[in-house]
């Protein structure tokens, strides 16, 4: 008798679990849903506006959310929301990296390490040193505050430069920066959190090691993985996976990710120049047929776009607004200095010693306002939080500010910018 009860316990605990898994997908299916719907009709407003869609994206989101209208309520700590921002980010990379020109970035590699190595231990500091003023946070909370919003974040840049015609080596130096500073800025920093919190001191020597290691390694897998897709894709004889193109790419941006990230390097990085290898792919002695090239540049297209859809809603969504609020004034302020006074100095600093690229005035006023601020530094506010690292609730207060201010004032006004200062193309 008491078997037959215990047998009937787990056969209705295993029903009960089979319902909530079911329901748990209907819930992601719809929510998932409304996104799309949401940012198709979000995007088509954007056109018609003529701003880029991310911003658009990112009010949509914030009015969606559950701190509004609550449609779309997915956590920023759940797989979905995970799987979406690491394979979304990646996929939007893989795209920024396409569009690329090697021609382009052997004029202007040299100010590209720098500002994305110098440049954010730079932005870092003199952030830092505005927190520690303006908030009142001791100096690791201030400078730890100024490593997570130091780096720029490409899966905001390489849309807004896809939409936004700006000279090339402009734009691709600006997208190369994005994708090679976030290691700089992971690396800085969990070692001023080390520091912090008595884990170790920062040292200069084994960070550099660890960048140089991160760089080199996810150059090199993302080089092998786009040499490899190319000659299956692509080569005269060798191509047999030439109509999967699509599906290819789908594969290789995984794989490279994950190849990079089992060697502890810039997953990042590696599906970045694995998008330049292709995107190149002619320099390299490979040439795809005319329809088979359209029809893979229309699937990435469009598979970027609905990734683009996701995280910007989904960040907008996520934005703790009563979080926000408790240092929205000091927040705002430190945010001012970071876009006005810490960013034009890096840029300055950094780009006008290169002789080789000889940047114009105009070039680095504009360098020096797009530094948008998204994923990157969002997801470092969040493992600071799960740490519990000092002031991480002020750090991710001030995350959310910078995310929104950057987003919403530079974003939109790119293009204005860019027509001011004779930087658009046709």
């Amino acid at each position: 008798m008491q078997r037959t009860r215990r047998a009937d316990v787990r056969r209705s605990g295993k029903e009960a679990e089979g319902v909530s898994a079911i329901e748990l997908a209907k819930e992601t299916l719809l929510s998932s849903g409304l996104i799309l719907a949401i940012g198709i009709l979000t995007a088509f407003v954007a056109q018609k506006i003529r701003v880029p869609d991310v911003a658009v994206f990112l009010v949509v989101g914030m009015a969606v959310g559950p701190a509004a209208l609550g449609l779309v309520d997915i956590k920023a700590d759940s797989a979905l929301n995970q799987i979406i921002l690491l394979f979304g980010a990646s996929y939007i990379l893989f795209d920024g990296g396409a569009s690329l020109r090697l021609e382009v970035l052997k004029q202007t590699w040299i100010t590209i390490v720098v500002i994305a190595t110098v440049g954010v231990a730079i932005t870092a500091a003199l952030t830092g040193l505005a927190a520690h003023f303006i908030l009142g946070v001791p100096v690791m909370v201030a400078l730890l505050l100024g490593a997570t919003i130091a780096s720029t974040d490409p899966a905001t840049l390489v849309p807004i430069f896809r939409q936004v015609r700006i000279r090339d080596r402009v734009a691709q130096t600006v997208m190369s920066e994005s994708a090679f500073n976030d290691a700089m800025g992971a690396i800085i920093t969990f070692g001023i959190l080390a520091a912090a919190t008595g884990g170790g001191s920062f040292s200069l020597t084994s960070s550099l090691v660890d960048l140089l290691w991160q760089s080199v390694v996810g150059i090199l897998g993302g080089l092998a993985l786009g040499y490899l897709a190319a000659l299956l894709i692509a080569h005269e004889r060798w191509a047999f996976l030439a109509e999967y193109a699509p599906v290819i790419t789908l594969v290789a941006v995984i794989g490279a990710y994950f190849a990079a990230d089992g060697f502890h390097a810039s997953g990042f990085m590696a599906v970045f120049v694995f998008g330049i290898v292709l995107g190149n792919k002619d320099a390299f002695g490979f040439a795809m047929e005319a329809g088979e090239a359209q029809k893979l540049d229309e699937y990435v297209a469009t598979t970027a776009f609905i990734m683009r859809v996701f995280i910007f809603i989904l960040l907008g969504a996520q934005v703790d607004f009563a979080l926000m609020g408790q240092h929205v004034w000091g927040g705002a302020a430190v945010v001012a200095v970071f876009m006005l006074v810490a960013r034009p100095l890096t840029v300055f600093l950094c780009a006008a010693p290169d002789r080789r690229a000889k940047w114009s005035f105009n070039e680095m006023l504009f360098m020096s306002w797009t530094r948008e601020t998204g994923v990157i530094p969002a997801a470092l506010a969040g493992l600071l939080i799960g740490m519990k690292a000092p002031g991480a609730h002020i750090i991710a207060s001030v995350t959310f500010i910078a995310v929104l201010m950057t987003i919403l004032i530079q974003a939109p006004t790119t293009k204005w910018l860019a027509g001011r200062l004779g930087l658009l193309e046709k």
